[in-house]
């Protein structure tokens, strides 16, 4: 038996330099029977606060790459968390102005695809996030040249679009469209893959040994044995896999609480 995990780090912090303050720091909220973490730059993460057996505890994104519009970065986009199906979670993290540093929301707009507010005062000023004063100064230069050519009618809008990216890209805002689709097609390949058909009956037979075993220890302290029902892929609350655990691990310590910079 073999056992196939993709490892995943976490992209390196870019952005407004300002906002590289929220490195290292991690926020918390409690909504229902969840505790949600958002560590900026390192990952979201997810904890079911109850008493079930199999209470759901996993990775909703891992630091990735901002999302772009109007010279703005409009929110960050955590990707290739815990698998969902055949896809990983993915979260979008949208920063507002707020008087402290405080994870405000968190909602799942569809399924396995999570939508957090934060609230900070470093985004407070008109400009606070703007993308072009971020730049290196060679970086502003390129885009100086293509808001030239454009002007000159020497590139289409299209060709401006695209130049634009690059320039992004460069920056380490964004992911090359390559890097984004391996991120994606690694969603599906996390779990137990056996080599032959009798590895795979050796497995069931000692986990069916091993249920058997707990359900003794249940029956001696009188304890009833209920089966989990099933539950929809929102509510997060189905058996795990031994992979869960062990992809944590691979992905590290979440980085230091705290609610203040």
């Amino acid at each position: 038996m073999s056992l196939v995990l993709q490892e995943s780090h976490p992209s390196s912090s870019s952005g407004p330099v300002h906002l590289s303050r929220l490195s290292g720091k991690c926020f918390s909220l409690v909504e229902s029977t969840y505790k949600y973490e958002l560590c900026p730059f390192h990952n979201v993460t997810q904890h079911e606060q109850t008493f079930r057996w199999n209470a759901y505890s996993g990775i909703l994104g891992i630091w990735h790459e901002w999302e772009i519009a109007n010279n703005t970065f409009r929110g960050m986009w955590m990707r290739d968390g815990d698998s969902c199906h055949s896809r990983s979670r993915q979260s979008k993290v949208e920063l507002t102005c707020g008087k402290t540093n405080r994870l405000a929301h968190v909602s799942e707009p569809s399924t396995c695809v999570y939508a957090l507010t934060f609230e900070t005062p470093l985004v407070c000023h008109p400009h606070s996030l703007l993308v072009y004063p971020a730049l290196p100064m060679a970086l502003q230069q390129r885009w100086d040249r293509v808001e030239q050519d454009l002007a000159d009618e020497l590139i289409t809008s299209q060709g401006y679009e695209k130049s634009l990216r690059a320039i992004f890209e460069d920056a380490g805002y964004l992911k090359t469209p390559e890097q984004s689709e391996s991120v994606q097609q690694e969603g599906g390949a996390k779990g137990l893959v056996f080599q032959t058909l009798e590895s795979c009956n050796e497995a069931h037979k000692a986990l069916s040994k091993e249920m058997k075993r707990l359900k003794s220890i249940l029956t001696q302290h009188s304890l009833p044995y209920v089966k989990p029902a099933e539950t929809s892929s929102s509510e997060h609350l189905g058996p795990r896999t031994p992979t869960d655990k062990t992809a944590e691990l691979l992905r590290g310590d979440p980085g230091l609480r705290g609610n203040t910079l």
